[in-house]
């Protein structure tokens, strides 16, 4: 529970590995597993790492040096004491791999409460934001001053900073911020003494190499004086794909996987909206932290496996193994009981932009759609054009049809007359008896759909007809109030009208055979850009109805792959 006179703080951990850790697995336990699970707490709302810069050698920490920092701010340092933050404390929250890898970290941790800070509103930014992802990538350089007090001490240590330091460091060109903390009221020390740690922040060109004479005067003689610079920041979900083996966490919701194919590493999570809704998501392929990356939008009633054909064909060019990939679950899958918000485009567009936030991506390479997911696709890249580089609508259109909430109310209709219930363990059609029945769209409906969806030669191809299969199930086992709740996104919205101003890169894919969208989708790709010399690519996929990428999976990787390597 929140406190009522919440006391703002810190969490300030120093680490150094021993030996017998190998560095790899200490990243990918302490990026995947450790941080996120603290910055997804509503009372932390941001996770530094830092990297020594005053040892004597590169990677020459030690135990009375430590090589890394670790600073989480905490809004209300009262959760510490609470749950869920104590689940993660001790077993099943902490993990026996957490146990076995902080065996092997010499590890110093403090809870410090705020105590007062200096900012110049010139230089500071929240590096944590979105809207300072430039500034986050060029870097911040930290200087700590940590100091051993009795109580009594405390007010000459507020002198000293008011009257000595702060004059100093305002005079240093880069500074940003100068803040003090003192041991927190949850965990005195045992010996009465009191942990003071004041920190200053400065932009990555600061010149440190006389700043010692900056904290001459401080009122203990043993100042622990340390630099840092700052190399990576948490999102509110695990991304470190360079993953040294499996890992589930206890509630299973997070898994990261060392090699998948068709090529790289994944990790498969969730993030949680503003509103309250869980989007879970796969991330995929290339390891590096500054892959570009594409993000590949569902249709109603299928699930992130409509790609899978599609990445084995675009992952297989060399050229295209420099992407991550993301996909995820957009609502009407499956949301928490509880999320109330109204479900249209521009919802499924910020949930698009939620995703990139919490995955700390600055702008999709590429941003790819297909039906909802096309829709969705346009409404993000004409209302967050910084974010996307490129986009490409597949079987979709800029407006909704006249009469669509009455054809999908037809539908909803064939689904709850049915009234079919499955034991589902997963949001991927899993069923286990444990499970509690909950009522599905069911077999009516979903042979009704793929029916329309795909073109009739293709259930006459033997390699065809097991994704035809595996699509139907997707439908089958899709949550029908989820269903009845997340069409709303096509009963009305219009972006028609935005389409010529658009000043970005789109495109437009539609299947041959996808009744009368060919003819629409080519009208809007000679419309996007109109107005300011733009033209938009439009590529009609022979052989293919509604999901191009599941029967011409290779046609649709190759069109994709070239128009978001174009330069």
């Amino acid at each position: 529970m929140p406190s009522s006179n919440p006391v703002r703080g810190l969490l300030f951990v120093t680490m150094q590995p021993k030996d017998t850790l190998s560095p790899d697995l200490f990243h990918d336990w302490y990026n995947n597993e450790h941080g996120p699970n603290r910055t997804r707490l509503s009372f932390m709302p941001n996770g530094f790492r830092y990297r020594a810069l005053d040892l004597s050698t590169p990677n020459g920490g030690t135990q009375s040096k430590p090589e890394f920092l670790a600073v989480y701010d905490a809004t209300d340092m009262h959760q510490f004491t609470e749950q869920p933050y104590q689940y993660l404390r001790a077993p099943p929250g902490k993990t026996q791999r957490e146990i076995d890898v902080m065996a092997q970290i010499w590890v110093d941790r403090y809870t410090l409460d705020f105590v007062g800070e200096q900012v110049n509103d010139k230089t500071f930014v929240k590096l944590e934001s979105p809207e300072h992802f430039k500034e986050n990538q060029e870097g911040n350089l930290l200087t700590t001053c940590r100091l051993r007090l009795s109580p009594d001490q405390l007010s000459n240590a507020q002198d000293w900073i008011e009257k000595k330091v702060l004059s100093k460091v305002r005079q240093i060109p880069g500074w940003r911020k100068t803040s003090w903390f003192k041991t927190s009221y949850l965990e005195p020390r045992d010996d009465g003494q009191v942990d003071f740690v004041l920190i200053n922040d400065f932009t990555p060109s600061t010149d440190l190499s006389s700043f010692s004479n900056v904290y001459d005067g401080a009122p203990s003689a043993d100042a622990i004086l340390r630099k840092y610079e700052l190399f990576y920041t948490f999102g509110t979900a695990a991304r470190h794909l360079a993953i040294v083996a499996p890992w589930v966490s206890p509630d299973g919701v997070t898994k990261t996987i060392p090699k998948v194919e068709p090529f790289g590493s994944a990790i498969e999570s969730t993030v949680t909206t503003s509103d309250g809704a869980l989007l879970p998501f796969r991330l995929e392929g290339n390891s590096d932290p500054d892959a570009p990356a594409l993000v590949l939008v569902n249709s109603v009633l299928t699930t992130w496996g409509i790609w899978d054909g599609f990445l084995k064909h675009f992952f297989s060019r060399a050229q295209n193994q420099k992407y991550r990939v993301v996909r995820f679950l957009a609502r009407g899958r499956a949301m928490p009981s509880g999320t109330t918000s109204p479900v249209t485009t521009e919802v499924q567009a910020s949930d698009v932009i939620a995703l990139l936030d919490a995955l700390r991506i600055p702008q999709a390479a590429g941003l790819v759609g297909v039906s909802m997911g096309g829709a969705t696709a346009i409404a993000t890249a004409l209302t967050y054009p910084s974010r996307i580089a490129s986009f490409i609508a597949c079987d979709t259109s800029a407006k909704s049809p006249a009469g669509n909430k009455d054809t999908w109310g037809q539908r909803i209709a064939v689904a709850e007359k049915e009234g079919k219930t499955l034991r589902l363990s997963s949001l991927f059609g899993d069923e286990s008896p444990d499970a509690s029945p909950q009522p599905v769209v069911g077999e009516e409906l979903a042979e009704m759909t793929v029916r329309r969806w795909f073109v009739p030669e293709s259930y006459h191809d033997p390699a065809l007809v097991p994704e035809i299969e595996k699509v139907k199930k997707m439908v089958v086992t899709n949550s029908l109030p989820e269903f009845r709740r997340g069409v709303e996104t096509l009963f009305d919205y219009d972006y028609t009208d935005m389409l010529p101003g658009y000043e970005g890169r789109g495109a437009f894919l539609v299947g041959a055979g996808d009744g009368v969208l060919p003819k629409g989708m080519e009208k809007l790709s000679q419309t996007l850009g109109s107005a300011v010399g733009k033209t938009a690519s439009f590529k009609l996929v022979e052989g293919a109805g509604h999901l191009p990428m599941v029967e011409r999976p290779q046609v649709v990787a190759e069109f994709v792959g070239d128009f978001i390597n174009a330069p």
